[in-house]
């Protein structure tokens, strides 16, 4: 048996105070390993853009690879729940639509994951409004023509991406005020959905402005109207509400929000909190916001604001209009 002496106790008590804990050294060596940005959506749409500009800043910033992982299908589920799963360790973020995180309390059965709990939500960006775009063969060219098109057809075939999204819940509110008719055709993304509009096989759809852009320019689709706010580029058409439609809904603005695992470490939150925040001031990102016509991130206490009062106001929206989980 060793002895301890006065040497040895001076001598080890000094490495246990120079030992840095295993939680310590964990955090200052973040990240070890590349990090992953989880997209529950395709590539090729806004959410994929957004996470590719703050993925590439964060590459530049930290040195390390960051690896953009798109898992779509069943409107976010799968991805957000992948993300969930991950190791609490600030090396998987998700980066995610309001819809995967608010809508799908009430329209997914068993919803895998818990929104409020599950997740630390570190920074948002918000779009200045949402456009809602009318087929070409409808003829409209604002919400009373649409309207009259769809009652003199009897219904319209509306694209939507994920069951109480964003354009599923725009036909639902506007069907129930103005008594028209239609079928929801749901998509993987906005892509697909897109595309078809181009194609003329829907009447109609809303969305992103960045993707929804290309179809307006080449008349394919018309502008009828903005969820939200007047769209710089095109300041001449109107928002929803001043064509007449009423609802908490026409004053909401979706939002793409990056968040980690519940249980990640603090100062592992704080600073990815940061460089996303920082990312906003990025030549590059910047240019990203402006096409998509995105705000700057907002800062942790900002995002959960946001988050909690958008929550609150979709949620009874939702239940209003009677939306229920599809079996």
């Amino acid at each position: 048996m060793r002895r301890l002496t006065r040497r040895t106790f001076v001598t080890g008590s000094a490495a246990l105070l120079c030992a840095p804990s295993g939680k310590t050294a964990a955090q200052s060596a973040w990240p070890a390993r590349p990090i992953r940005i989880i997209v529950p959506y395709p590539a090729g749409g806004q959410t994929d853009g957004i996470a590719r500009a703050f993925g590439d800043y964060l590459a530049r910033q930290l040195g390390k690879p960051v690896i953009i992982e798109n898992k779509a299908g069943a409107g976010g589920v799968i991805g957000v729940t992948e993300a969930k799963r991950a190791e609490p360790d600030g090396t998987t973020i998700v980066c995610t639509i309001s819809s995967s995180l608010i809508q799908n309390r009430v329209t997914v059965k068993d919803l895998p994951y818990d929104p409020e709990n599950d997740f630390i939500y570190l920074t948002m960006v918000s779009g200045a409004g949402g456009p809602v775009v009318a087929a070409k063969k409808t003829g409209a060219t604002n919400l009373r023509e649409l309207i009259e098109y769809a009652k003199k057809v009897g219904s319209l075939n509306w694209g939507s991406y994920g069951v109480g999204s964003t354009p599923h819940v725009l036909i639902e509110t506007i069907a129930k005020q103005y008594g028209i008719n239609f079928q929801v055709i749901q998509y993987r993304g906005e892509a697909p959905m897109w595309n078809d509009i181009a194609g003329q096989t829907l009447d109609g759809a809303a969305g992103s402005y960045a993707a929804a852009a290309p179809i307006i320019q080449a008349g394919t689709g018309n502008l009828i109207g903005v969820v939200g706010s007047r769209l710089p580029p095109y300041p001449d058409t109107p928002t929803m509400t001043e064509q007449g439609a009423v609802g908490d809904f026409y004053d909401l603005r979706a939002f793409t929000t990056f968040a980690v695992p519940a249980g990640t470490p603090k100062e592992i939150v704080e600073r990815l909190a940061q460089m996303l925040i920082q990312a906003g001031s990025d030549p590059r990102v910047q240019q990203m916001l402006k096409n998509f016509i995105l705000s700057s991130p907002a800062d942790l206490a900002t995002t959960a604001r946001i988050f909690k009062r958008d929550s609150d106001v979709m949620l009874r929206i939702l239940r209003d209009l009677g939306l229920k989980p599809l079996d």
